[in-house]
């Protein structure tokens, strides 16, 4: 059984890009969680104030979704500071929550390696949600019509019809897009949230939430 472990956070600034960044800090303090395989971190909330940084504000929080087993570990972060790039924040006190089913679970990224034009990675993501035996749930990529109108002429921003994302590693931009799956029976839902898709789970990419939820 998988929990969500969702530390709230304190700080002034970070850069929107920060996963990578973030799991090497999260690594240094707890190394066990690093080789982990099946635990999962979503990026930190907050609020977008322009030059690509958002601000830490009273909602903002750390989820880590982990076996139940593991939480020991995990909990070890708790009031310790964590420096990100040029910005330093601090993990508060931590509280557990259960995965619960939804029919329609959202992933702001996925990613899959040598899938990076919309229609092979749909069908990517078809063939990887067969190989976890899930049956009954419809993927669909994430339309957004409005950015793509605004863009047109130019030579920079999002051309795509789909929200398309980057997550930059080190010197790679590792490209992928944000995922909806619906029509998941109660299982499949489960297992898609425990199992995740694609790869990168540590650095938040794969990880399924429910769309009223927002963000870990």
């Amino acid at each position: 059984m998988h929990v969500d472990l969702i530390f709230p956070v304190l700080g002034d600034t970070l850069p929107v890009d920060h996963s990578y960044k973030l799991f090497s800090a999260i690594s240094g303090l707890a190394a066990n969680l690093h080789e982990q395989e099946d635990v999962g971190i979503f990026p930190i909330n907050g609020t977008l104030v322009g030059g690509r940084r958002l601000r830490i504000n009273r909602s903002s929080h750390l989820g880590i979704r982990l076996p139940s087993e593991s939480l020991s570990i995990a909990y070890m972060l708790a009031g310790k500071a964590l420096r990100i790039d040029d910005s330093t924040i601090r993990l508060q006190i931590p509280v557990a929550h259960l995965i619960q089913p939804a029919t329609l679970l959202y992933s702001r990224l996925v990613v899959f390696k040598g899938h990076t034009e919309p229609k092979s990675f749909l069908s990517c993501a078809k063939e990887k949600l067969l190989s976890l035996g899930i049956t009954h749930g419809v993927p669909s990529l994430v339309e957004q019509k409005s950015i793509q109108s605004l863009n047109e002429g130019k030579q920079t921003g999002s051309h795509s019809p789909y929200l398309r994302r980057t997550l930059q590693v080190k010197d790679s931009s590792i490209v992928g897009f944000a995922l909806r799956v619906d029509q998941l029976t109660e299982e499949e839902s489960i297992r898609l949230q425990e199992q995740g898709l694609g790869g990168r789970r540590h650095m938040g990419c794969g990880l399924f939430i429910h769309p009223a939820a927002g963000g870990k």
